[in-house]
């Protein structure tokens, strides 16, 4: 699969300066995938160029999230998010299913270890409730013990519609059935923007490889959005701050303490989920993950660093503002980065049997959170229109499960704004 896509690039080469496309989606993870896909379904006549900075798809959020269908279940009622994730999530499920993408609808599991957490977990069932997430249901530790006997808990959800998949399979999927449906769809991979250049009827897509010309653009650039929101013109007030965080993986004589998802009850003074455990596609379980700042955007490394990123972070006032609200849980985080017996601590309090020669060292992620002048890293999906261009500027968790829904969103804003129809 990721072969043929690779045999349509190289064609792409020898025909890039000739050909204007109707519109261009910068940015190939699975949200850009998605709106590539939405665009060419319901706009078969159109001409769409797909362009990727790296030479493979999905190669960075992506590629490197935990591999959850979440169901809705956090989410503010009728924010983005809380619409886009349900809906994204039975569409994505029917993707799969129809065109034999690896998943799992197993369910998960949130689960309070401490008579603190019961109120905030009442709080997060109702939320559910509203948000007609289906089947959820509040049960005894004993419930949850049932669906996961190492589980030690005093009450959880049950979450049956929650799932696993794997979402660069989803990503190429995409990406192969829209480039089929019309044969001047082109897929550049290992093209950066580099800038954009705006003429009369069109814009010019600049890349060291060559330029490309699209009447409008849609971009979707993750961890690059803020920049790439400043080459093409628009006056943006936040940064893109990365955040990386770390797995641990269960080894094999410890796997049988996971049968699918547990999750904790989330803090609500912490701007993450917390570390859980997922069982994975392929039959890894991995236990995470952790929240700390990355000082460099596309860095999977503990110790990587890129001074551009990190001066871009540090120079900005909405990034302080964010350590200082979360100094005390900033420094537990770098703790465990680097510290297996503390990582192991968090992680007991959910199976107290684990033992620290049951895990070993995962793989890291980095997560993009568009962060605002006060430092609230909560805001809603953010998806804007400038001049011929949508901008998806804000797409953290669960993007990856609202994608085809979010690809939906921004297909109905580009009919309007671009009239295509």
């Amino acid at each position: 699969m990721y072969e043929n896509l690779q045999l349509n690039v190289n064609f792409t080469l020898k025909i890039a300066t000739f050909m204007t496309y109707d519109i261009a989606v910068i940015g190939g993870g699975i949200v850009g995938a998605a709106t590539f896909y939405k665009l060419q379904q319901r706009n078969e006549n159109l001409s769409i160029a797909l362009i990727e900075k790296e030479d493979i798809l999905s190669d960075h959020q992506t590629g490197h999230n935990s591999g959850v269908i979440h169901s809705g279940l956090y989410y503010k009622p009728g924010s983005l998010k809380a619409r886009n994730c349900v809906q994204g999530r039975h569409e994505l499920v029917a993707f799969a299913k129809e065109y034999g993408v690896a998943h799992d609808v197993c369910g998960k599991v949130v689960v309070a270890t401490e008579e603190e957490e019961l109120p905030r977990l009442d709080k997060i069932f109702q939320t559910g409730l509203e948000n007609q997430i289906e089947g959820i249901e509040k049960i005894t530790g004993d419930q949850v013990k049932d669906i996961e006997p190492h589980c030690v808990s005093i009450g959880g959800i049950w979450v049956p519609c929650t799932g696993i998949i794997d979402f660069r399979g989803a990503t190429t999927k995409m990406v192969e059935i829209a480039l089929a449906k019309q044969p001047n769809n082109e897929m550049f991979l290992g093209y950066e923007v580099t800038a954009i250049e705006h003429h009369d009827g069109y814009s010019e897509v600049v890349t060291p490889k060559g330029n490309l010309k699209a009447k409008y653009l849609i971009f979707c650039g993750g961890l690059q959005a803020d920049r790439l929101a400043k080459k093409d013109g628009v006056r943006l007030k936040e940064r893109v701050v990365g955040f990386r965080g770390d797995y641990y993986e269960l080894n094999d004589h410890a796997k049988h303490k996971v049968k699918n998802l547990i999750y904790p009850v989330p803090n609500p003074d912490f701007p993450f989920l917390g570390v859980h455990f997922t069982r994975m596609t392929d039959g890894e379980i991995e236990c995470g993950p952790n929240a700390v700042f990355a000082f460099k955007r596309e860095g999977y490394g503990k110790t990587d660093f890129s001074m551009r990123d990190t001066w871009d972070a540090l120079t900005y006032g909405g990034t302080w503002k964010l350590f200082f609200k979360n100094m005390r849980f900033g420094i537990n985080e770098y703790r465990r980065a680097f510290s297996k017996r503390l990582f192991l601590k968090t992680l007991q309090r959910m199976i107290p049997e684990l033992e620290m020669d049951d895990i070993r060292p995962g793989r890291s992620g980095v997560r993009a959170l568009l962060l605002r002048q006060d430092g609230d890293t909560r805001d809603d999906f953010r998806i804007e229109y400038h001049g011929n261009a949508i901008h998806v500027l804000n797409a953290p968790s669960p993007a990856a499960t609202a994608s085809l829904a979010i690809g939906g969103y921004v297909a109905d804003i580009a009919e309007a704004k671009f009239r295509l129809k």
